[in-house]
């Protein structure tokens, strides 16, 4: 595409974001500074403990891929295969103190030490120093492999290409691995913008996929996947790294590619935050819609993201299947948490008459038809059985015709929730029904704003 002046538009724009994602030479220094002081402490600290063990530097800022004003710094502290896991933890908590005096443990498969050091964001690290990425004895253990296959292939240009992609990512909202965004994480990005040869290229293979998209940029894969896209690990042909990336990331990444191709600004590559909503916006939208909304709301579970939003998803969907099930027409769902939690179902049909269909087996099919009649043929609240289309059909009982009535019910904990959810909502929880969802305008008005104005 081409602008008004006849130059390639797509050019002029990435080239005008490259000026802002690009760190200058003092940002870089000063990350270096920084992170050598960080290295430095480490070391001392990690080879009084163990003489063979060593400490690199990890992640985007070690493979030069970072966005300017990104502040983190990956301290990766190795230790050899020999130790076992309890002295690794306990050697890489005291190394993590050493080098980050105010830091805090933290935990994903094994303790590391996490704080704020001179301005930046670090996570101090402790792993097996193994041969391959195919023998890690934990997860963390393939990350240095993955610094080191990044740094042999890229180059000033490459780069930043995918400090550009990154940008992209971020400012439409699917960037990051973690279990809330399920986007494209760095490592992934960086493997798409080489696969491809560049960030343009890539927008235009991802406006034409067709998921799911397999890549394997070395050709030695070894496992299927069912994922929407595939892309082997170059350092682990069973692992796909982008295992986490859900099918609505990747549908959302080719409609923003498509727009930017089409017409390339550079809005895109900044996050559009909404502003939240009030409480009489919120009211006045249900209103509008004349439809149902539900919000269970209840104390979050004390857990980290990666732990909570996997069981509020498993929990809404339980839920929504329910309440589809009995007969009541679910809209559109949503979940969203801080210090409380919300499970939002809503519904374009929230009650129901007192009686429900129920088909039987076929008349012809004597052992099930018989049993169905004689369960019926009694029951005083039951009409029928009758004989339509050669079947037995009951109209009985519902046993419940409104939505509301089913989740003011303990019929609730029959549905498949999170263990952690289910927990809480034993405890207490809230239900606010139709305008009464403004009630979460004042914590969630961002989160409402979003739903109430979709956009992909």
């Amino acid at each position: 595409m081409t602008d008004d002046a006849g130059g390639d538009a797509f050019e002029r724009v990435t080239s005008e974001v490259a000026e802002r994602v690009d760190p200058g030479s003092e940002e870089r220094e000063r990350l270096r500074a920084v992170a050598d002081t960080l290295v430095e402490r480490a070391r001392r600290a990690a080879t009084e403990r163990c003489p063979d063990a060593d400490v690199l530097r990890v992640g985007s800022t070690a493979r030069d891929t970072w966005i300017s004003g990104d502040r983190d710094i990956d301290v990766f502290v190795r230790f050899p295969t020999g130790l076992d896991r309890e002295t690794l933890e306990r050697y890489g908590l005291a190394v993590g103190h050493e080098t980050l005096p105010e830091g805090r443990e933290e935990y994903a498969e094994h303790p590391y030490v996490s704080g704020e050091f001179e301005g930046f964001d670090v996570d101090v690290v402790p792993c097996f120093r193994v041969e391959s990425a195919t023998g890690t004895r934990s997860a963390v253990d393939r990350t240095p492999f993955h610094t080191r296959y990044l740094q042999e292939r890229l180059d000033d240009e490459l780069a930043s290409e995918i400090r550009l992609a990154k940008g992209f990512l971020k400012g439409v909202g699917i960037y990051g691995s973690d279990l809330r965004t399920r986007g494209f994480g760095g490592y992934l990005t960086e493997l798409l913008v080489c696969a491809y040869d560049g960030f343009r290229e890539l927008c235009e293979a991802a406006a034409d996929w067709q998921p799911p998209v397999e890549l394997d940029p070395e050709g030695h894969g070894r496992e299927s996947f069912a994922d929407p896209l595939v892309v082997i690990d170059p350092t682990d042909p069973e692992r796909n790294v982008a295992a986490v990336c859900s099918a609505e990331s990747v549908a959302r990444f080719q409609h923003h590619a498509r727009d930017l191709l089409a017409d390339p600004r550079a809005e895109l590559f900044e996050p559009d935050d909404p502003d939240p909503l009030s409480a009489e916006v919120v009211a006045g939208h249900v209103e509008r819609r004349e439809s149902t909304p539900l919000a269970l709301s209840f104390p979050a579970p004390d857990l980290v993201d990666d732990q909570l939003y996997p069981q509020l998803r498993k929990s809404l969907a339980g839920i929504a299947r329910e309440l589809e099930d009995r007969g009541f027409d679910v809209l559109r769902t949503a979940t969203f948490a801080a210090e409380d939690a919300v499970l939002l179902v809503e519904l374009a049909v929230a009650s129901l008459p007192a009686v429900e269909r129920h088909e039987g087996p076929p008349v012809a099919v004597r052992s099930h038809a018989e049993g169905f009649y004689d369960a019926y043929a009694d029951e005083p609240a039951a009409y029928g059985p009758y004989v339509e289309g050669g079947r037995y059909v009951v109209e009985r009982e519902r046993e419940f015709t409104s939505a509301r009535a089913f989740l003011e019910s303990d019929r609730l904990f029959d549905v498949a929730l999170g263990a952690h959810v289910e927990t809480a909502l034993e405890e207490d929880y809230d239900l606010l029904v139709g305008e009464n969802l403004a009630a979460l305008a004042d914590p969630f008005g961002a989160e409402l704003a979003r739903y109430f104005d979709p956009s992909p």
